[in-house]
């Protein structure tokens, strides 16, 4: 397995901040989304949607699936190596969860901007306020995989809502 090294880093008030230069850097912080000085979440998950349209338009869900997927296991690998370098448990600058929560919640849109936005809105409220069992699986799972997995927990329930949206008022094919 291919573990990142130790690049140069800058300091911040309780984690050393780890160069881009390192690959998992670059991933965890999805190409430097993550080190937005507020709200880091958010600004993942808003670089996410340009790659997710991109993939929906030319892969079909299926390919938003499968990228999807393939960001997780990636994530896994690229918030351990992050984690490692900055000596952070849980480091704000690592946005690639969002950005797996953010493509699955987007997997079951049509390709309109309008739910979209929905999509974005729905993930990033259901990541901010952890409801059972988002909140948990962030407090008791630890490691890389708890970084990933309450955001595909966040992702599930915004997809629910979504579907709930499409029953009442119908989504446009």
């Amino acid at each position: 397995m291919i573990s990142p090294t130790l690049p140069p880093s800058s300091s911040n008030s309780s984690t050393k901040v780890p160069s881009l230069r390192a690959p998992a850097v670059l991933l965890a912080t999805w190409f430097g989304a993550g080190l937005s000085p507020k709200a880091p979440g958010t600004a993942g998950s808003l670089a996410a949607l340009p790659f997710a349209w991109g993939i929906l338009y030319g892969y079909g869900v299926e390919g938003l699936l499968l990228a999807t997927l393939i960001v997780f296991v990636i994530g896994i690998w690229a918030a351990r190596g992050y984690t490692a370098l900055s000596g952070g448990e849980d480091p704000g600058p690592v946005v690639i969860d969002e950005v797996a929560g953010q493509w699955l919640t987007l997997c079951v849109v049509p390709l309109q901007w309008q739910w979209f936005l929905a999509g974005f809105i729905l993930f990033r409220f259901f990541d901010i306020i952890k409801p059972w069992p988002v909140g948990w699986l962030d407090r008791n799972i630890k490691g890389a995989t708890g970084v990933m997995i309450d955001d595909i927990a966040a992702g599930i329930y915004a997809i629910l809502v979504l579907y709930a949206i499409d029953y009442y008022l119908g989504m446009p094919a």
